[in-house]
């Protein structure tokens, strides 16, 4: 369910956001990034995701966020749950009159990169980087990046 803008900046004001990032790696064990064009950290690397819809379940919002994102439909058990995470920004996706909260729940899955048709609504440009590359990217998103943190961060005390 799509709300308005005006309904949809009230939400993002006062409550955090539920979200799907996904960790997709090829067969060499790099990790697709896409350059992003939206706020929040627009123009920074970021690994593909999105919003879970209100009333929708987790089966369906991967799926259609796994079409949406990489061009392919994949079923919820295709991935891996990655544990849970908390993003924080200073901006929204309007402007910087008011911050964006996330829970994310991450997912790794493994693709064959001549499956995917990588759109260009949410990124204008895509990489593969290895978990180190990653890591030693200056404009790689400090929450993309905590993924790949030999101790992975969850942002969440006991995960």
């Amino acid at each position: 369910m799509f709300v308005r803008h005006e309904d949809f900046a009230t939400v993002v004001r006062c409550t955090p956001l539920i979200s799907i990032d996904l960790l997709v790696e090829n067969a060499r064990g790099e990790f697709l990034l896409g350059k992003r064009l939206n706020r929040p950290a627009q123009g920074c690397w970021f690994v593909p995701g999105g919003r879970v819809q209100k009333d929708e379940r987790l089966e369906g919002a991967f799926e259609r966020l796994t079409l949406a994102e990489l061009g392919l439909r994949l079923p919820l058990p295709s991935a891996e749950f990655y544990g849970v995470w908390q993003h924080f920004y200073d901006d929204n996706f309007s402007g910087e009159d008011f911050s964006t909260h996330y829970i994310v729940l991450g997912f790794r899955l493994r693709v064959s990169e001549n499956d995917l048709q990588l759109p260009d609504v949410q990124h204008d440009a895509y990489r593969w980087l290895t978990p180190q590359a990653v890591l030693d990217s200056d404009n790689v998103h400090d929450n993309s990046r905590a993924y790949f943190l030999p101790q992975r961060q969850s942002g969440v005390p006991g995960l």
